[in-house]
């Protein structure tokens, strides 16, 4: 019997609980998930170093044992085959979503006919959540403390005053 890797690769900038969906749901179907933070994204600017988000992805899948995080750069496919993995999780909400994660799972096919694609849905009060959302919201006042888990809440409070520029109140 062969034991199934998957990987889950993405900025997680920062986490939120719809990441926390999927690995949790992922973990159940692999062997062993590898939640895989691309160091330098085309996404601009981080808010979080990877080293806070390595921290704060391990410390919110610590229950579920058969979790890692790890950090990578360059191809996708170059860090599956490093890690022995045969699969790549990617999570879907909306058609936008599968327009663009399509067009990845294609080029990964193509560059290793090998590596599977699984596309999960994140659960219905998730769909709209994403980490571009919650750093646009938290920055204009909003609560999104039902989104992210609580140690990204407070995370977020302590860089609200030098990132975001958020009055600090007294």
């Amino acid at each position: 019997m062969h034991t199934v890797k998957a990987i889950y690769p993405g900025t997680f900038d920062p986490l939120t609980n719809g990441h926390l969906d999927l690995i949790a749901r992922g973990a159940k179907i692999v062997d062993q998930l590898v939640v895989a933070i691309l160091k330098n994204s085309e996404k601009g600017t981080p808010l979080f170093t990877v080293p806070e988000r390595v921290e704060m992805i391990t410390e919110a899948t610590r229950s579920v044992g058969n979790v890692s995080v790890a950090t990578f750069d360059g191809l996708l496919v170059d860090f599956c085959k490093e890690q022995g993995a045969k699969a790549v999780l990617r999570g879907i909400r909306a058609i936008s979503d599968y327009e663009y994660e399509f067009q990845m799972a294609m080029m990964n096919r193509k560059l290793d006919p090998e590596l599977e694609t699984l596309f999960m849905l994140p659960a219905e009060k998730y769909t709209y959540v994403s980490s571009r959302l919650i750093k646009s919201v938290f920055h204009l006042g909003g609560d999104v403390s039902t989104l992210v888990p609580p140690l990204v809440v407070e995370r977020l409070k302590a860089k609200a005053g030098d990132h975001f520029g958020r009055a600090k109140t007294t």
